[in-house]
């Protein structure tokens, strides 16, 4: 498929902002989010997944990497999915981020457009999703395993979680 890496190693690779990997099992992918969005679609029988580092919630007819916009980032992801075999009946999303991180309130609030653009996309798509760690002031450390589907959550100073 034309632009579309896939990870098929037990290695982890790094998703950068505005980003979309793909990988199968054994592959992990990881990524650092603040107000930014980690957008993950899994096909549990095909142990094929995707992460999407989403950096703001629409494009409004910017054109740049398809990951950069919740907009662009979620129907990119499901058609590299698609072409690879997955049926969009048989994906599950786990999302991750929007942390709120220019404080309390006010204008510069990406983390909740964020939240909110992400889960509405997904419902239109038709994509459940089966498990969130959302919001809160401080930024996280995302891991997809693809062996699993699951998704690590790591924030500084606190116990990991896996969701």
């Amino acid at each position: 498929m034309a632009g579309c890496t896939i990870v098929e190693t037990a290695e982890q690779q790094s998703v950068g902002m505005g980003q979309i990997l793909v990988a199968r099992r054994p592959g992990r992918l990881t990524a650092v989010l603040g107000s930014c969005f980690g957008v993950s679609l899994f096909h549990p029988r095909l142990w094929l997944g995707s992460l999407a580092h989403v950096v703001l919630p629409e494009s409004a007819g910017r054109s740049s990497t398809p990951g950069k916009f919740a907009d662009t980032a979620i129907p990119h992801m499901i058609t590299q999915l698609e072409e690879l075999g997955a049926n969009r009946s048989g994906l599950v999303a786990r999302i991750a981020g929007g942390a709120c991180m220019f404080g309390a309130g006010g204008p510069l609030q990406i983390g909740d457009a964020n939240v909110e653009a992400v889960g509405r996309l997904l419902g239109q798509s038709g994509i459940r999703i089966v498990s969130r760690h959302v919001g809160g002031t401080k930024g996280r450390r995302i891991t997809l395993d693809c062996a699993t589907g699951n998704v690590l959550v790591q924030i500084a100073g606190c116990t990991s979680i896996t969701i």
